[in-house]
């Protein structure tokens, strides 16, 4: 089975510091690839050479194959790829359905861009998909800015979904979360890989270790190690820079 999204040796620095350097990984269809690391270990830098927010200085991003290296992050969202951030990225004073309403036109062609939203069909028919999907009926006409932390974080995944990706790319997704809306989320991530292929930062080991079907360990810019689960854990080198005990 080859690689839904893979690099090559993927680096870039800041002035002297290698904030990413040399960086291999292959994340696999409908799987869960975790990148893990302590802080300043350069994840979300390779997020955002992945994502095309930052073009790296040599390496290279393949997308099912195809060499997007350096494809913006418009470019590869029509490609296949979308992605979330730790700040959820919402508009907080539209409802439920209007946020995901915006995030599905853009399954419509361009010859329907000045039609009323009521009457673009395919992306209406994505949207009452994910308020299925995300159980999100009670919250349709609320405005987002009421919606709890974990509501939010849930409904910007469903708004990444609605372009309909190969990969979705999911940066801490639980971060700030109560206990309940983690077990939810874990839960919820899972669940996406009959559809999606997905890429994750995530700081909860727990988690990772849970619903992670690839793990890959970073440290000072560099990747130390990467396996299934049960391997990292037992890595000695992931022992000591991660877990801290070797």
């Amino acid at each position: 089975m080859k690689p839904i999204l893979n690099t090559d040796a993927l680096s870039i620095a800041f002035g002297g510091l290698k904030a990413v350097d040399a960086v291999t990984i292959a994340a696999m269809p409908n799987e869960i690839t975790t990148v893990i690391g302590p802080n300043g270990a350069g994840k979300t830098t390779l997020f955002n050479l992945i994502s095309g927010a930052l073009s790296p200085s040599s390496g290279a991003v393949y997308l099912d194959g195809k060499d997007v290296t350096r494809d913006g992050p418009a470019a590869l969202q029509r490609n296949g790829l979308a992605r979330s951030f730790q700040i959820t990225n919402l508009f907080f004073e539209m409802t439920v359905r209007e946020n995901l309403r915006l995030a599905a036109q853009v399954l419509e062609p361009v010859s329907h861009a000045l039609r009323p939203l009521r009457r673009t069909g395919r992306a209406a028919q994505k949207v009452d998909e994910l308020i299925d999907r995300f159980e999100l009926h009670a919250k349709t006409h609320e405005q987002v800015g009421y919606l709890s932390h974990g509501e939010q974080r849930r409904l910007e995944i469903a708004m990444c979904l609605a372009c309909e990706p190969k990969v979705l790319m999911l940066d801490e997704p639980t971060q700030g979360m109560s206990h309940a809306d983690t077990e939810e989320t874990e839960e919820m991530i899972r669940g996406l890989t009959d559809s999606v292929s997905i890429l994750l930062i995530e700081h909860d080991i727990g988690i990772v270790m849970a619903v992670s079907d690839h793990v890959v360990v970073m440290h000072q810019g560099q990747k130390i190690a990467d396996g299934t689960p049960d391997e990292v854990r037992a890595n000695p080198a992931v022992q000591a820079a991660y877990f801290g005990h070797g």
